[in-house]
């Protein structure tokens, strides 16, 4: 994916998603799936709020794409294609199919520094 100025901006002016000050910042609530500008969640009550990345617009309407981008404000992984944060990474494992997000930190990085080369 190609960052724009914007997106590229946003990781100079915040190094962190705690650096974005509190009055900009929107909230997930994975309570009740919420998209809220305040903590606690005014739907629910959830007090613990994830903070968005300023990036993320929330909806990808792929339903499956064959490569994946990291966020460079959040590092999350992103839709490459319209660059949403409203994804689940799978990859295949002796065979198997399994949610990246269920593998610890060490093997994520591992999987976001691997190097993908075409043959042809």
């Amino acid at each position: 994916m190609n960052w724009t100025s914007e997106q590229l901006a946003l990781k100079k002016k915040y190094s962190t998603l705690e650096d974005i000050p509190v009055e900009e910042r929107r909230y997930k609530c994975h309570t009740c799936h919420h998209v809220v500008d305040e903590t606690p969640c005014p739907c629910c009550g959830e007090t613990q709020l994830e903070i968005m990345c300023p990036l993320d617009h929330c909806h990808c309407t792929h339903n499956i794409t064959e490569t994946i981008e990291y966020c460079p404000l959040c590092g999350q992984a992103v839709c490459p294609e319209c660059g949403s944060h409203d994804v689940s990474q799978v990859s295949r494992v002796t065979g198997y199919l399994a949610d990246v997000a269920g593998w610890n930190q060490g093997k994520q990085q591992e999987l976001k520094d691997r190097a993908r080369y075409n043959v042809a």
